[in-house]
């Protein structure tokens, strides 16, 4: 069996490496695919404490930006960095490993943008993405590959609970307890608002002080939870792990001190689904840690079972 987890760790994860690692312990992968991982060091002390190597993608052109990780017990064979201009969050990393039963397995990484203040500008950009996502993952067509990360948004039938992520970016002391320091607190309604709606900010920040309009808000998730490139992925035949096997359940990975939505995902191609064997979201480390206490994501872990011998062959 292959354990895959895939987790963004919050801007590096600098002065959080214990709790990570006890997020990471709790669920005893053999690959892990890591967001936001923009402090090697951070990353590096991750590979060492769980005796992995480990890869790096880089950041885009002329960003800032963000990159990405994979973390292997497994040797690694190939490694991929794609920096292509749709592609406005991070590059998309790939890293091929061989499994025990000497198979290979590919997994690529991806850091979808957000722009939610954007509205539905912010959803064709995802589309975008995801769009390039996919062209680029055409070579893999054929062979057992996942493709893993942050998407920034929801599945078209999944819920979202807007009460729970309201009074997240409305209580600053959740994120700081993550971020201490002078960093400011990026969680704000102005983030997430397209301009035109920044009007209603005095009546949401009531929300939270109200059951009846916290119902209220939850139940026309609809009109204000971003839908953008869920459908293209499994159009194209790559399979929701965690929505294959857990069909009712929320699978909430996002924010992880008051879990409102599922934006984190470990999708299969349809060579490797019918080797999928279990996929959760973590909510605790190894000793009964609060993934609110790691990151503002939870972990998504799924298991494969051995491959076929003609499938993929070394």
């Amino acid at each position: 069996m292959v354990r895959v987890l895939s987790y963004n760790i919050l801007i590096g994860g600098a002065r959080r490496v214990e709790p990570l690692l006890n997020m990471l312990r709790a669920g005893a992968p053999d690959v892990i695919g890591l967001v936001e991982a923009i402090d090697e060091r951070v990353v590096a002390e991750l590979a060492a404490a769980l005796g992995m190597e480990y890869r790096l993608s880089g950041r885009a052109k002329n960003r800032r930006g963000w990159q990405a990780a994979v973390l292997s017990r497994l040797p690694i064979r190939s490694t991929n960095t794609y920096i292509t201009p749709p592609l406005i969050k991070q590059p998309l990393l790939e890293v091929t490993v061989e499994t025990p039963d000497g198979q290979l397995l590919t997994v690529f990484v991806i850091h979808i943008t957000a722009e939610f203040s954007k509205g539905w500008r912010g959803n064709q950009q995802r589309r975008r993405e995801v769009q390039e996502v996919l062209r680029l993952m055409e070579q893999q067509r054929g062979k057992r590959h996942l493709l893993l990360g942050d998407f920034n948004t929801i599945a078209p039938r999944d819920r979202v609970r807007g009460s729970r992520f309201l009074h997240y970016m409305l209580d600053a002391r959740l994120y700081r307890q993550l971020l201490p320091g002078p960093t400011n607190h990026p969680a704000n309604l102005n983030a997430v608002m397209p301009r035109g709606l920044r009007f209603l900010k005095p009546a949401l920040q009531l929300v939270p002080q109200s059951k009846l309009l916290g119902a209220l808000l939850d139940s026309c998730d609809w009109l204000y939870a971003p839908r953008g490139g869920i459908d293209l992925l499994t159009n194209a035949g790559y399979s929701d792990c965690f929505r294959a096997l857990r069909p009712r359940q929320p699978g909430f990975t996002w924010p992880a001190a008051l879990p409102a939505g599922r934006i984190d995902y470990l999708f299969a191609s349809p060579e490797l689904v019918p080797q999928l064997e279990a996929c959760e979201v973590l909510t605790a480390g190894a000793d009964g840690l609060s993934g609110g206490l790691a990151s503002d994501h939870l972990p998504v872990l799924a298991a494969f079972g051995p491959a076929p011998s003609f499938s993929n062959a070394l």
